[in-house]
């Protein structure tokens, strides 16, 4: 870590830190000295021009900005605590991150991960050390985190530690899995959560009224309105998005009259909500395990909803394909044996056909397995009979059930004394199977429910059969 520091620069010499402050401030690359706010004059999108420029006008996440709380002293000025800001889009993690470097006596530096490497993060804490021995203490905010990689990340560590950096990191996906233990430990983990509808109410009247934002040149309808927050889902950027481009719309077909942004106002301006969604991240998985519990519990409208979620998305219907393949055995098993035959028609109707004619065969699928008997039994036999391999019981293949087709076999006394079945009017005779170890162990029970109510009453007659007197 020490290049860090300048140990391994030739051009950076010890008494070069003692030096009176320089006019000015040392050079950055372009792209490091970003600021993450965005432009803030009149031609900016809606949502810059609104970002909360104070406490007070920050909506929303009220369990971390209430007196004493760590969030609320870092934008104060009192915290020094790196902070890792955890949550969906649109719920503050850039204003919180602005307002934080607006602290008394502190500078900012804003990387993103998508475009920042190994030598910008190195650039930005040497210049944070400068400044450092000049009182100046340097906020770091990092968009994205989640995308760097793990030497980017760990680039960090000694800086963070060493508070020569105070580090806020914004991202959308869970830090546990996407930031590295170490910058973890070293940093406090805040977690923001969607705007309620009354905070993206309040942010929509404001920036309707607002100078930074439309300044009272629309009025909007209580349809209209409640169809907004609607769209937003909790995101402030998505509302504020919206607004701006039904606004636009408003403004364009009033001429001479007043602008009023009504429910066709925007259901004209807004082709759909935008599906918050990231194939790579958290949302994928929570998204395909509610679709997973939709399916087992039952609950077919739901289990269609997060379809419909996924397939908006973009997400691959190959990844779908193969949850509702898996589902059809695990969740519904013998119950309906066509359930699987349902989902494998499905997949391959994604491979020969493909999108968007392939979702009605996803959403066929889907609606077979959620609406079907469900047994766990497949599952529990299974993993019952996998169980007893790992716990040794795996005796050797009887005799008469071993291969007997190579020459020498019957020297070996294999296939001797083997029961053809066929041969007897029924089809089954009494005959053993398993090693002589699991004799009379059950692993697959089934339940009363679909085609299993039959099998319960016939699968005790076949066990006695093929078992035999005891």
């Amino acid at each position: 870590m020490s290049d860090l520091f300048g140990a391994n620069d030739p051009s950076a010499e010890p008494d070069a830190l003692f030096e009176a402050p320089r006019e000015p401030e040392p050079d950055l690359e372009p792209s490091i000295r970003r600021a993450p706010v965005g432009p803030t004059g009149p031609n900016a999108p809606l949502a810059a021009r609104m970002r909360p420029a104070n406490l007070d006008e920050v909506l929303g996440q009220q369990h971390l900005l209430e007196p004493g709380a760590p969030l609320r002293r870092l934008v104060e000025g009192s915290g020094a605590a790196s902070v890792v800001l955890y949550g969906p889009p649109g719920t503050g993690k850039t204003t919180l991150a602005s307002l934080i470097s607006g602290a008394t006596g502190r500078r900012f530096e804003a990387l993103s991960a998508l475009s920042a490497g190994v030598k910008d993060v190195r650039a930005v804490i040497d210049l944070a050390r400068r400044r450092l021995t000049h009182g100046e203490q340097t906020v770091l905010f990092i968009d994205e985190v989640h995308r760097f990689s793990k030497t980017q990340q760990d680039a960090l560590l000694a800086a963070v530690e060493n508070r020569i950096v105070l580090l806020v990191a914004a991202t959308t996906e869970n830090p546990s899995f996407s930031v590295v233990a170490p910058l973890l430990s070293r940093s406090l983990v805040l977690q923001l959560q969607p705007l309620g509808p009354e905070d993206i109410r309040a942010l929509l009247e404001r920036a309707r009224t607002d100078p930074r934002g439309l300044d009272g040149a629309v009025v909007i309808t209580d349809d209209a309105l409640d169809h907004l927050v609607r769209l937003a889902g909790g995101d402030a950027r998505r509302a504020l998005t919206a607004l701006e481009a039904s606004a636009e719309t408003a403004l364009d077909r009033a001429g001479d009259t007043d602008a009023v942004i009504d429910l066709p106002t925007v259901e004209s301006s807004i082709d759909r909500a935008a599906v918050r969604y990231d194939r790579d991240g958290d949302q994928h998985y929570d998204v395909a395990s509610a679709f997973i519990k939709s399916l087992r519990g039952s609950d077919v409208d739901a289990a269609l909803h997060y379809l419909a979620r996924m397939i908006v998305a973009g997400e691959d219907p190959r990844f779908i394909a193969r949850r509702l393949m898996i589902q059809a055995s695990e969740e519904v098993g013998m119950a309906d044996p066509t359930a699987l035959q349902a989902a494998v028609a499905a997949a391959q109707v994604v491979q020969q056909v493909g999108m968007p004619e392939a979702q009605l065969a996803l959403a066929q699928a889907t609606i077979h397995i959620a609406t079907a008997p469900k047994s766990g039994s497949v599952t529990a036999a299974l993993f019952a009979a996998i169980g007893d391999v790992k716990a040794g019981k795996a005796g050797p293949v009887p005799s008469h059930l071993r291969d007997g087709h190579y020459q020498g076999a019957q020297k070996l006394g294999n296939a001797i004394g083997y029961r053809y079945p066929h041969d007897h009017p029924d089809g089954v005779l009494s005959q053993q199977y398993p090693p002589d170890e699991l004799v009379g162990v059950d692993y697959y029970e089934p339940t009363g429910r679909g085609v299993e109510r039959d099998l319960s009453s016939r699968l005790p007659k076949l066990r006695r059969i093929v078992r035999g007197p005891r």
